[in-house]
């Protein structure tokens, strides 16, 4: 069967409700939520139900655009508060461990193999970054928490290496093409890629928290799509001048998600449900892109690889990576443990298929068995190594329903009225523009006898009264400083 205009509606959706209810059904029996889409995609593909799609092109696009969700919403998830603390161990690990890993892995596939020296490191610098979707996937259905600021410092490497991955790929890619050139030659393209890449990422993200502020927009809905716009202008403009467009669009989003910007609530909402959205789709698509009867002739080869990286190479670069920083030795061995590898990998091997190298072929299949043998093996694993390490927190007790947890949440909530004198500094200003703490905001407001249920975009008058919830009184102290009131005896 081939994918149509006319059936690909049905055929898409109806793989897409499969993939959800098959979601749900493997966070009871513990199988990685991935690894069905990436099945549910083979079985309706080619050699299974007969679904025919046999175009890297498109995947490709598919797959960079799934991407720029995935890393964008990851951004704007990131506390830039926890994750400053950890900063330069997660830029070691997503820089020096990601190169090291694709040099390490690279040389291995060179000796073992009839690959060339710079098709070895091509295979080598598309799987050397761990997956963000896979990582947090997993830990989420898991529901597995860290030791010691070990999950930021997860975070910020899986949202953070895809770039460095990405410009390997395209510079060893460059060479297998062009084998007259040398090593050296890649150095520039790759210097200009992350520097261009982090200015203008900095950039659009002080751009776009502007636009978002300021254009005024009539409907809460358009906000969203707004945000969208401006990602996609990120990273097109980041990739169109020769910079790293994925490392544009996370530093971007960072920058974002940290600051005061209307409707950020909903908007931070509607870009988790994109990106769920994304990974399926994505997965969906690889699923449908791989041919199983050409995986089984690279099995041998393939888990060898795989072992090595699992098992050597994943953890010789995260110990040399980590060297300059005090971790304890238990930490740094589950920080290698998780190296998972996912759908971005083999979104990378759609490069050479498309640049039509000798060897594509091979490397698209050993990448793809790389990355389900990393989901099985480590996926599976993640919970009993954090115990055996002792790494992972006791698992809290949870609330038995949704009312005890709405009251539990709001047992420590501290609720205070505010009145706007006509002098405050507040008057004539926007919600967004005074910069409440994070641990406080405004439940409604009483302006003239009616009640307003604020946004970000809302205006303050002289006597509005504002009802405001806070985690503590601390909290209210210092929303009185935004608002320019002092505080009552």
């Amino acid at each position: 069967m081939n994918l149509t205009i006319e059936n690909i509606l049905l055929i898409g959706s109806f793989l897409l409700l499969v993939s959800i209810v098959a979601g749900k059904t493997s966070y009871k029996f513990g199988v990685p939520t991935l690894i069905l889409f990436l099945a549910i995609g083979i079985i309706a593909g080619s050699d299974g139900l007969g679904i025919h799609f046999d175009d890297p092109a498109i995947a490709q696009f598919i797959g960079i655009v799934s991407l720029n969700f995935i890393l964008f919403s990851g951004g704007l998830d990131t506390d830039w508060v926890s994750t400053r603390p950890i900063l330069w161990q997660g830029v070691s690990l997503s820089s020096i461990g990601v190169l090291l890993t694709a040099v390490t892995l690279g040389i291995f596939v060179w000796a073992i193999t009839d690959f060339t020296i710079y098709e070895g490191l091509l295979l080598g610098a598309i799987v050397s970054s761990t997956d963000a979707a896979a990582v947090f996937s997993i830990l989420r259905s898991n529901r597995l928490a860290l030791k010691s600021k070990l999950r930021p410092t997860l975070e910020l490497e899986s949202g953070s290496n895809d770039p460095m991955a990405y410009a390997l790929t395209i510079a060893f890619l460059g060479l297998v093409v062009n084998q007259e050139k040398s090593f050296a030659s890649i150095i520039p393209l790759f210097l200009q890629q992350m520097i261009i890449g982090g200015l203008a990422g900095y950039l659009f993200g002080k751009a776009s928290t502007f636009i978002i502020n300021k254009i005024k927009l009539d409907f809460e809905g358009l906000y969203p799509v707004l945000v969208i716009a401006l990602m996609f202008i990120t990273f097109s403009t980041t990739d169109f001048i020769g910079g790293n467009g994925f490392l544009a669009i996370y530093i971007c989003s960072v920058y974002l998600g940290n600051q005061d910007f209307i409707h950020k609530k909903s908007i931070l909402k509607v870009f988790d449900g994109l990106a769920w959205l994304m990974q399926i789709v994505l997965f969906l698509t690889l699923g449908l892109l791989v041919f199983p009867t050409q995986i089984v002739p690279v099995f041998g080869i393939g888990i060898l690889i795989s072992l090595f990286l699992i098992f050597i190479a994943r953890p010789f670069s995260v110990f040399l990576s980590l060297i300059p920083f005090r971790m304890r030795l238990r930490r740094r061995i589950y920080i290698s443990w998780i190296g998972l590898r996912g759908a971005v990998p083999i979104v990378f091997a759609t490069y050479p298929l498309i640049a039509g190298i000798e060897k594509a072929n091979m490397i698209f299949n050993i990448v793809f068995f790389i990355s389900v043998t990393s989901v099985l093996i480590q996926g599976t694993t993640l919970s009993l190594v954090a115990k055996w390490l002792r790494v992972a927190l006791p698992e809290k007790v949870k609330p038995k329903s949704s009312v005890e947890l709405f009251l539990s949440d709001r047992a420590k909530t501290v609720m205070a009225e505010i009145e706007i004198p006509q002098d405050a500094h507040a008057v004539g200003k926007e919600i967004v523009e005074l910069h409440f703490p994070k641990t406080a905001s405004i439940a409604v407001i009483n302006r003239d006898g009616g009640f307003i249920t604020p946004s970000g975009s809302t205006v303050i008058e002289a006597n509005d009264v504002l009802i405001i919830i806070a985690d503590n009184q601390q909290s209210i102290s210092q929303v009185n400083k935004c608002l320019g009131i002092s505080e009552p005896a």
